[in-house]
């Protein structure tokens, strides 16, 4: 049996099946969809978006301090 892997990578692929694979049992499916399967993996790997930085002291003024 091969070494399981345990990397980030790795992981989220495996998350992402995982949960696909779930998601279409609990809505009975009868087929594997491929196709989402490919766009749930593709999610998991996408850069995620930064988290927003707040307002900068550069950017402050009357109406927005406080």
């Amino acid at each position: 049996m091969a070494e399981r892997k345990t990397g980030g990578r790795f992981q989220a692929i495996a998350t992402a099946l995982g949960g696909e694979l779930q998601r279409q049992a609990d809505t009975g499916a009868s087929r594997i969809d491929v196709e989402a399967l490919a766009e749930a993996v593709e999610k998991a790997l996408a850069p995620s978006q930064p988290l927003s930085e707040g307002t900068k002291p550069s950017e402050l003024n009357a109406g927005n301090d406080g």
